[in-house]
């Protein structure tokens, strides 16, 4: 009877995976996008537990945070330098997984989830390793308070046996972490201390002294095993090593710090998983060259104050920018957010302004000191820009509307 029920199951989702991938092509087809999702959709309303079935067996990584899941994902993947099956299209939800596992058939997983997802993933995938970035204020009408969703976090780390690489510079995190069977401790250099105000665990304010916090209650930040320094990283047995990557900016050097963490918990020496990340330049189209009637851009995606100030920061002095912001459903339909971004930082220059919202994003603009220009289409926008080096930034859907610009 056993063999029977497993006989039917394998046939159902061989039957599942099938009809998925003619959603996806026909989706493609007509049109109505990359058939990711939609794809992953069908399988599972035929086989609901079709990721555990596809999962079982793997060694898998869950990537999880408020910013940075696609590029450590895509960093983590380099590092293990195995055959990884990876969400590379960043479809972090139930359906994007089943479409990234049933495309890729590597011993090794290393899926991007969406922070409110982990538990659900975690029951089907059961992981070997959880990544925690970190966690911020994302756009409240479509997210949770931090606060929540870091008990949300420590309930699924406390389920299962389960290692959680963890940011020890974030409060939220190391107090979901802490409920985990075991952490390796992450300082991936920068701090963001506008969400982290108060202990998650007592409530009072925490004490920020040289970059570390501590709360009165005795929630304090762990020793970190792994730091990232000027050059590279400083491993658990105190050796530094160094590394280069491609991709820009400190907050990247961190993610990568991330990255050489779970090499190390896959027993991967450091130096060899640091050699393979310099080969990491574009990540699901961040940081990609646009042309924008023969003027080259760099473009980078950000989508909420947390990114944005990272974002901002990795922007040379000299450069012009053009910024996208969009309110569509996947990027929160309450603009209110923009004035938790520090656009003060432009006071003086010229930012051009694009996107649904982009006459919110100028008033913003204006009130930070900067000079906006508001157009329609960032082609003609460009040309009326002063010559020099170009970053587009934009949020989710203006990201995704922008890519159709990449330079071939």
């Amino acid at each position: 009877m056993l063999s029977d029920e497993s006989s039917l199951d394998r046939l159902r989702l061989a039957t599942a995976l099938q009809a998925g991938r003619l959603a996806g092509a026909l989706s493609r087809r007509l049109g109505q996008g990359a058939g990711t999702v939609v794809r992953g959709r069908v399988v599972l309303a035929l086989a609901p537990d079709a990721l555990r079935s596809l999962a079982a067996g793997r060694r898998s990584v869950v990537v999880t945070g408020t910013n940075g899941k696609s590029t450590t994902t895509r960093l983590i993947s380099a590092a293990l330098g195995e055959d990884v099956a990876t969400n590379s299209s960043g479809a972090n939800m139930g359906p994007g997984l089943v479409t990234a596992l049933d495309d890729e058939r590597g011993s090794v997983a290393v899926l991007e989830t969406d922070e409110l997802h982990v538990p659900a993933v975690m029951r089907s995938v059961e992981p070997a390793v959880v990544v925690a970035l970190n966690l911020t204020r994302d756009q409240l009408d479509r997210t949770h308070e931090v606060s929540r969703t870091s008990g949300v976090w420590g309930t699924a780390f406390g389920a299962r046996p389960v290692t959680v690489v963890a940011n020890a510079a974030d409060p939220h995190v190391v107090a979901a972490a802490l409920r985990g069977a075991s952490a390796v401790w992450v300082d991936p250099g920068l701090r963001w201390t506008e969400d982290a105000t108060v202990c998650p665990r007592c409530g009072q304010l925490l004490d920020w002294t040289d970059g570390r916090w501590s709360s009165g209650c005795g929630l304090v930040m762990p020793e970190p095993d792994y730091v990232l320094t000027e050059t590279g990283v400083r491993l658990p047995d105190g050796r530094d090593v160094p590394f280069e990557i491609k991709l820009p900016g400190v907050v990247n050097r961190g993610n990568a710090v991330f990255a050489l963490a779970v090499a190390g918990v896959f027993g991967i020496p450091a130096e060899e998983a640091a050699a393979r990340l310099a080969d990491v330049d574009v990540v699901d189209g961040r940081y990609a060259e646009l042309d924008l009637g023969g003027r080259p851009a760099r473009l980078f995606l950000a989508k909420n104050p947390a990114g944005w100030a990272a974002a901002l920061a990795m922007i040379e002095p000299g450069a012009q920018l053009i910024v996208g912001i969009n309110a569509r459903i996947a990027d929160g339909t309450d603009t209110s957010w923009l004035y938790d971004v520090p656009f003060e930082r432009l006071r003086g220059r010229v930012v051009g302004a694009i996107g649904d919202r982009r006459d919110d994003l100028a008033v913003r603009l204006h009130y930070a000191g900067a000079i906006p220009t508001v157009h329609t289409d960032p082609v003609a926008l460009a040309a009326t820009l002063p010559p020099g080096p170009l970053v587009v930034a934009a949020n989710y859907t203006a990201f995704r509307e922008l890519r159709s610009h990449v330079a071939v």
